[in-house]
């Protein structure tokens, strides 16, 4: 599903990040088991109440938020997560969002239970479903509508996914835009040692495996799932802003604990991740080389300035996103 839409509910102003810290005796430890060099928590944040967007996704928001400043996250600009809920059949209609417009940034939909079918003026049309990824480059502007698949809606059954956004930097805005839909099949799993658990990488490498997902700026994307005492070491540079989030679970990260339903945000002061679950724990790890430019964002569009946007929707009206299809 793409709830790609799973926007247009922006951010979330009652939350506030949760700063608990619970003593530990054992240090973090490295991928090679040695300690003191992992990224420290630069904060714990519970994400916001739940929405819709459109009827067709239940939705909590991570970012953007006003507690969280957006150069933190960069290059992500929205992170909508809809836990697994279930759907009952729908005779007729459809469940979702219709036509709408993006300029100026990529969705990507994470697909763990459900079917959702998209469709865009670019010519591009797919269902993704469990397992599968869709990654949407609205570049210079696109329209595109995302449904509960049409067979999956007549059935019902649970629906499991997320969306992000991702900026494009300058250069990139005004791209043609693109399509990539991963399946499941396509995302390489890592075995972590001692049955800690598995990694899909989605975007981005991880224990000798590439993601498919091809991006504007340095990604990187991982699906994992740990079993209780499991450890996650992840190696990046320094410099690039790295997320965790738990969506289902309960990890220790150095001395501080978050369980399902917090992002957990790291310092810039090493080259690795290092998070231990308490239990059995499903989470996703973003990281990214953070784009040092200005974000104006009205809607479905983000440019770097006001101009830039008053012109996208002057673009939208005057039909240069493109017709919708028949």
């Amino acid at each position: 599903m793409t709830p790609c839409c799973f926007i247009m509910s922006v951010m979330s102003t009652n939350t506030a990040a949760f700063d608990r810290t619970t003593p530990t005796n054992e240090e973090p430890r490295t991928a090679n088991g040695s300690s003191g060099s992992a990224r420290t928590v630069e904060g714990i944040y519970r994400s916001a109440p739940f929405h819709w967007v459109g009827n067709g996704f239940y939705v909590s928001s991570y970012f953007p938020r006003t507690d969280l400043p957006a150069e933190r996250v960069s290059p992500f600009l929205l992170m909508d997560y809809g836990p697994s809920r279930e759907f009952s059949p729908l005779s007729n209609g459809q469940r979702g969002v219709g036509w709408h417009p993006h300029r100026g940034f990529e969705t990507v939909t994470v697909a763990w239970e459900g079917a959702v079918a998209h469709r865009d003026n670019a010519g591009n049309a797919g269902i993704i479903g469990p397992g599968d990824v869709q990654w949407m480059t609205a570049g210079a502007g696109i329209l595109h509508e995302e449904y509960h698949e049409r067979e999956f809606a007549r059935a019902g059954g649970r629906v499991h996914m997320t969306q992000l956004w991702v900026n494009l930097p300058k250069k990139d805005k005004m791209t043609a835009p693109g399509y990539q839909p991963i399946t499941a099949a396509q995302i390489p799993t890592v075995t972590l040692a001692d049955g800690a658990g598995t990694v899909r990488v989605i975007a981005g490498e991880y224990g000798g495996a590439a993601g498919p997902a091809r991006t504007f700026t340095p990604i990187t994307m991982l699906d994992a799932r740990l079993a209780a005492g499991g450890r996650l070491p992840v190696r990046l540079p320094s410099t690039h802003n790295a997320l965790a989030i738990v969506t289902d679970g309960r990890v220790r990260v150095g001395t501080r604990h978050a369980t399902a339903g917090e992002l957990v945000l790291f310092e810039n002061d090493g080259a690795e991740l290092d998070v231990l679950a308490l239990e059995e724990t499903h989470l996703l790890v973003l990281a990214g080389e953070p784009i040092d430019e200005p974000i104006t964002q009205y809607g479905p569009f983000v440019m770097n300035t006001p101009a830039e946007i008053q012109q996208a929707f002057v673009d939208f009206r005057q039909g240069k996103f493109g017709d919708v299809p028949e």
